[in-house]
């Protein structure tokens, strides 16, 4: 299988059953809330989101590739733990590096939103955008 075909099925399934196998061992990974190196850690950033919150769900818009760097747009979706339970929309994209094996050794999240919205969503304020 492809690596974006691969990457495809990954955000169908986001956060579960995920191909790990794909990354580096030592992966380096960013976004606006998170900065580390080693896939393990990969595993446990995904392993909080499935557990802390709701209903987690990763839809791709659209996905390229450009010799070893691949891009994937995308929104993320939850609903976070708190009693009125506000659904929360993130969308952003994603910069992919390879190697020369085709694992990724570089993940790095932008997002279209501030971290400020993010917060604000969970008040009835913003929609992410």
């Amino acid at each position: 299988m492809d690596i974006l075909e691969i990457l495809q099925e990954d955000y169908r399934n986001f956060p579960q059953n995920q191909t790990y196998s794909i990354y580096a061992d030592d992966v380096y990974f960013k976004d606006p809330m998170n900065e580390f190196q080693g896939r393990d850690r990969y595993q446990q950033m995904l392993k909080f989101i499935n557990t802390w919150f709701r209903h987690p769900q990763l839809d791709l818009h659209q996905i390229q590739r450009n010799g070893n760097n691949i891009r994937t747009d995308w929104t993320l979706t939850w609903n976070t733990p708190l009693p009125w339970n506000p659904r929360i929309r993130i969308p952003g994209w994603s910069e992919l590096k390879l190697n020369d094996r085709g694992l990724i050794v570089s993940h790095i999240d932008y997002w279209h939103c501030s971290r400020l919205d993010v917060l604000k969503q969970h008040f009835g304020v913003g929609n992410g955008e």
